[in-house]
């Protein structure tokens, strides 16, 4: 079995690094299809890499869940070549006028009130949205695991079969800050991916796992 720890440092054969952002996973077949890489220092250029690109036989399996270094098989130029994992969308604010437009006395709005007249300039909002295969969702570092009665805790990672690439265990951070550890929470028990992990166990079950 491997494990995938969001966080880690991903390698292109020609030693260019970057970050796993996020894993995506197909909910329906409970395989992980792509890592979401981010190169260092260069925010908003994401790539969604296919698993089949990470060099799997080189990671760890649970004696080694920590952000550790996993291999891609690309160069920079190929890695850049990849789909773009998020895309950043500017939208006027609805209501406001055009992007410049002469303004009438005392109108009021984005830039307040006028007294005589004049042009306003409109600022754009930005707003920064994940790109992901059709039917497939993303899991980050962080999100929420829930049990049937309420948080489990933060998601760190996927265990998965190397050669099926199917997800056998959730690694999660589980417990209070000075008494925390990490649990791997069998496949079995999730009920579904998306907007973090839900899980067909409560939280006791989840204390009982070795």
């Amino acid at each position: 079995m491997t494990t995938l720890v969001i966080g880690s440092e991903a390698v292109c054969s020609d030693g260019y690094r970057g970050e796993v952002l996020a894993l995506v996973v197909d909910p329906a077949a409970r395989t992980v299809t792509h890592l979401v890489v981010e190169p260092h220092g260069r925010a908003g250029l994401a790539r969604l890499v296919p698993l089949e690109l990470a060099d799997l036989a080189g990671l760890g399996d649970l004696a080694d869940a920590g952000p550790g270094q996993i291999r891609l098989g690309c160069t920079e130029a190929e890695f850049m070549s990849l789909e773009p994992a998020e895309e950043t969308l500017a939208e006027f604010v609805p209501g406001y006028p055009d992007p410049v437009q002469l303004l009438p006395p005392g109108w009021h709005g984005a830039g307040g009130a006028t007294a005589d007249g004049g042009t306003i300039l409109r600022i754009p909002e930005k707003e920064t949205v994940d790109i992901v295969p059709s039917g497939e969702v993303e899991e980050r570092r962080g999100d929420h695991v829930q049990a049937t009665d309420g948080d489990v805790g933060p998601l760190r990672g996927l265990r998965i079969d190397p050669g099926s690439r199917r997800v056998t265990h959730v690694l999660v951070r589980e417990g209070h800050v000075w008494g925390h550890h990490d649990v791997n929470i069998p496949a079995e028990m999730v009920a579904g991916f998306g907007d973090g992990i839900r899980l067909s166990v409560t939280r006791q079950q989840v204390r009982d796992l070795p």
